[in-house]
């Protein structure tokens, strides 16, 4: 199988590295044929603080995936996240050079969009188009071949640290892979969540990842705000540990199984039985009480949310719902908590389903992998493109060659 055929999608998080394989099949569509994950050593709020831990668990993925799928693994789309990731939107604008708008001008809009003053200590990692506007019109999604004398771009702009980029690229190069392309995670959960109706219409995406909350906010089908909050699944876990004085594998049995966000939803007199520390003789404990430890948690995250919506008037632009995805919005009740909080519908959001092994991963803890591999089948058909319009003009001189001959035998 050719290397161009293979894509991979690298999500290495604070909980769990997880690799999938995917190949362009017979009929030019995405199938996944390898999956491999492996628990995450290394990381804090989605940053490496330890690189031969996080060599050693994105090793483990690989191999994984690897021996699921029979195939070798050269590349892959990685994802991103972090404290460290900050995002604004900028405008740029510049005179068309001839009377019909270019793929040229279109690149020297989105240069003149992203020439803005930054710290030498970071670096650009996205400059996304939300819209152009050719001298009054506004609204414009693709302006090339369109008349005008001024064109504008306005634009998301996602960076990041570059050392702790570099960090994160250093990890994944060490276990042989090269790095095709990173991807902000919220906006790869997106990619695998969302549909383009979604995105047109406005909405907000939530995934609560294991050390961090990403969020992406959509409209008119452009990202319009993106910001990474540093509250994540493993928050809830170490509250419970603390509160109840038990491990970290027993607090996160706890919050899959047998917790809930909503005090009032659970039985005043229902208890549990937990596994003390060190072998500990186990105890009981009312279910109430582990409600109350999640909930004031799980409010301290869609406080700060709502505070974010309220600070970009989301209220006035986005009307459509909140999209909960990620291992933590299974936790249960966080879809009728965010409601009474935010003051929005809010639903899970799962992974769209495609060719392969999808109905095992149709899990809002797969959400990022799978966009990021649907992000590097996306590069791969762009890259393409050029090739195939080329091949088409050929395709036409071709039949307009066969054409003039024919006429020419005709006549003489």
């Amino acid at each position: 199988m050719s290397n161009r055929n293979i894509l991979v999608g690298l999500d290495v998080g604070t909980t769990k590295v997880c690799t999938i394989v995917g190949v362009h099949n017979l009929n030019g569509e995405l199938e996944i044929v390898g999956i491999g994950t492996h628990p995450s050593f290394g990381l804090k709020k989605g940053s490496v603080v330890n690189i031969e831990k996080t060599v050693r668990s994105i090793q483990a993925s690989l191999e994984e995936a690897k021996l699921m799928s029979g195939v070798d693994i050269k590349s892959a789309t990685i994802g991103i996240a972090g404290n460290h990731i900050y995002s604004f939107n900028s405008i740029g604008a510049v005179p068309i050079k001839g009377k019909v708008i270019t793929e040229d001008d279109v690149g020297r809009v989105l240069d003149a969009a992203k020439a803005v003053v930054i710290p030498s200590d970071r670096e650009i990692l996205h400059v996304i188009p939300q819209e152009f506007r050719v001298d009054n019109t506004s609204g414009i999604k693709d302006p090339v071949g369109m008349c005008g004398i001024r064109l504008e771009a306005h634009v998301h702009i996602v960076t990041g640290a570059v050392s702790l980029i570099q960090n994160l690229v250093k990890c994944v190069e060490q276990t042989g892979l090269q790095v095709e392309q990173i991807t902000l995670q919220p906006i790869a959960s997106s990619e695998a969540v969302l549909t383009n109706e979604e995105k047109e219409m406005g909405v907000i995406l939530i995934d609560i990842g294991g050390g961090t909350t990403d969020l992406a906010i959509w409209k008119d089908g452009a990202l319009i705000h993106s910001q990474i909050i540093p509250v994540g699944g493993n928050h809830f876990t170490n509250d419970l540990a603390v509160a109840l004085k038990i491990s970290n594998t027993e607090a996160e049995r706890i919050k899959i199984h047998h917790s809930s966000v909503l005090i009032e939803k659970i039985n005043q007199s229902a208890h549990i039985t937990v596994q003390g520390v060190n072998n500990a003789r186990p105890g009981e404990i009312a279910l109430s009480f582990v409600a109350e430890v999640l909930n004031a948690r799980a409010t301290e995250l869609y406080e700060i949310i709502k505070a974010i919506l309220d600070e970009k008037l989301v209220e006035y632009q986005v009307n459509g719902p909140i999209v909960l995805t990620g291992g933590g919005a299974l936790i249960k009740g966080m879809a009728e908590l965010s409601e009474y909080i935010t003051q929005r519908p809010t639903k899970i959001g799962y992974p769209h389903a495609f060719g392969g092994m999808t109905n095992i991963m149709q899990h809002p803890k797969y959400s990022t992998v799978l966009g990021l591999l649907m992000e590097s089948f996306k590069k791969r058909k762009d890259e393409n493109v050029p090739n195939a319009k080329k091949l088409e003009g050929i395709d036409i001189i071709s039949k307009l060659s066969e054409s003039l001959k024919s006429v020419f035998k005709e006549i003489f």
